[in-house]
């Protein structure tokens, strides 16, 4: 019998994300708030039904998380056997790529993110956002 012979290879290191300046965070961070104030807060979040038996949305938020950055929304669970509450989804993605640019993406149904654009500018991420319907929450 032949046993198959082990040889060792290369295993080269992920590449590291670029850290994120402190101005870019608060720049994209308050060009979202006004999306969401202006836009899809209004469109999204309404009164809670009279007598509730789906979730619901309550509010839509975002935050950074190292080089990412989420758009959000809390969900009220109004039902009898609700586990919780309220619960949270993240229905975008912005991807700090260096240099003021980002990858965006919109979270599937299936549970896993979709790259839909690379290399924007943090205006042309939250103008896709906007105006593209697979960015709903």
């Amino acid at each position: 019998m032949s046993r198959t012979q082990k040889t060792w290879v290369r295993v080269h290191p992920k590449p590291t994300r670029p850290k994120v300046p402190d101005r870019i965070k608060g720049e994209v961070s308050q060009a979202a708030e006004e999306l969401l104030t202006e836009d899809l807060r209004p469109t999204y979040v309404k009164e809670p039904p009279i007598d509730p038996q789906f979730n619901y949305i309550v509010d839509l938020f975002s935050k950074w998380y190292g080089s990412y950055f989420y758009l959000c929304a809390k969900y009220a669970c109004p039902g009898p056997y609700a586990i919780s509450p309220f619960f949270e989804t993240k229905f975008a993605r912005m991807e700090y790529a260096g240099e003021n640019r980002f990858h965006l993406s919109y979270m599937r149904h299936t549970g896993k993110w979709f790259e839909v654009n690379q290399n924007l500018s943090s205006e042309e991420c939250l103008e896709h956002i906007r105006a593209e319907p697979s960015f709903q929450p």
